[in-house]
């Protein structure tokens, strides 16, 4: 199988797909849609490599529901395929979510609280796809956790380095320059101190909803019930 080919244009990067590449993407985007399909009401959105296109054989097929639904509807419509369920906040600024994992690979995320404008800015700056861009086969521009923004081509794509970039990465993904910036801050911060840690990553038990679970950690952490309480969710 021949080799993926690196060519150098000016500052950029082009990469051009092996067919194995290409495999990869397909296989993982047939069983995102099957989901999505599943989902088809609550607007789901495919984000990350699976939506832009640079997948490996190991990347995950992360899908978001991007505004506040009660977690047995998403259960239901998911019945037959939710492995584990958890509720996972980065650290106390952050969204509160619930993430049900379908495989070792496959997990879909959905906001307990109502979600922010910039939170939700978030997912389009890993490059986000709707249902249609999924069964159309569209691919869409993204930043991947090297701070590389990936511009898919028909041969694969193209790569740019993301800082001194700042607002033209903005204007190619439709999100605030601010977004970058923090994203910029946050994940070069990470590179030189290491990951702290999730501030919450809780596990649901099989017989206790997603909202019970919610209140049980605001009742004890006042992080949590401000947020709570700013913004909804139980």
């Amino acid at each position: 199988m021949p080799r993926e080919k690196v060519v150098r244009v000016w500052d950029e990067r082009e990469v051009v797909y092996t067919p194995k590449r290409w495999r990869y993407l397909w296989e993982k985007r047939e069983k995102a849609l099957r989901i999505m399909e599943r989902l088809s009401q609550f607007d789901p959105q495919l984000y990350g490599s699976v939506a832009r296109g640079d997948v490996r054989r190991d990347s995950d097929i992360d899908i978001f529901i991007p505004y506040r639904v009660p977690g047995y509807l998403i259960e239901l419509a998911l019945e037959g395929l939710v492995s584990r369920r958890k509720i996972v906040m980065a650290t106390p600024w952050h969204l509160i979510k619930g993430v049900i994992e379908i495989d070792e690979e496959t997990t879909v995320t959905f906001p307990l609280i109502d979600p922010t404008d910039r939170e939700l800015e978030f997912y389009r700056w890993g490059g986000a796809l709707d249902l249609w861009g999924v069964k159309t086969k569209e691919r869409v521009p993204g930043v991947n956790k090297k701070l590389i923004l990936i511009i898919p081509t028909e041969k694969g794509h193209i790569e740019r380095e993301v800082v001194g970039r700042e607002s033209e990465v903005a204007k190619i993904l439709g999100v605030s320059v601010d977004i970058v910036i923090e994203r910029v801050h946050v994940l070069t911060r990470r590179d030189s101190i290491g990951r702290t840690g999730i501030y919450i990553n809780e596990e649901v038990p099989d017989w206790m909803s997603f909202e019970e679970a919610l209140k049980i950690i605001a009742d004890r952490d006042p992080n949590v019930r401000k947020k709570v309480r700013e913004r909804g969710g139980i």
